[in-house]
């Protein structure tokens, strides 16, 4: 009886390491964005062409409000490839600069529709 319990227990160790070892492999799904960190004194501001600008992130705070935009953090007013954050909302930023005005969401293929046209859908569809 004594062999089949310390097998049962050896067992039991092999399968904890080795679930240990997997779980040091995976990356944290909790973890912030690449850029987030509220504690940024200066924007990173790189010179070039304003295109190819993703909105990953919106991050609003009761004294702050800044967006991951391409993997960086841009806090409210400061510069992205030339161009100024100027308003950040719920699911999208503003920027400005040069005369040109750029708007990134974060769901750009989701429109909304009011409240009305959505009663009038059919159940279930």
């Amino acid at each position: 009886m004594k062999a089949i319990a310390m097998a049962l227990a050896m067992t039991c160790a092999m399968v904890l390491v080795g679930e240990l070892a997997l779980a040091q492999t995976l990356g944290d799904p909790t973890r912030p964005p690449a850029g987030f960190n509220l504690a940024v004194s200066g924007a990173k501001a790189a010179d070039g062409p304003p295109s190819a600008l993703v909105l990953e992130s919106v991050l609003i705070h009761p004294d702050a409000r800044s967006a991951i935009i391409s993997g960086e953090r841009v806090a409210l007013g400061q510069k992205i490839r030339g161009l100024r954050l100027v308003r950040v909302e719920g699911a999208e930023v503003l920027l400005l600069g040069g005369g040109e005005q750029r708007r990134l969401k974060l769901y750009p293929g989701v429109q909304k529709k009011p409240a009305a046209a959505r009663d009038r859908m059919p159940p279930g569809g």
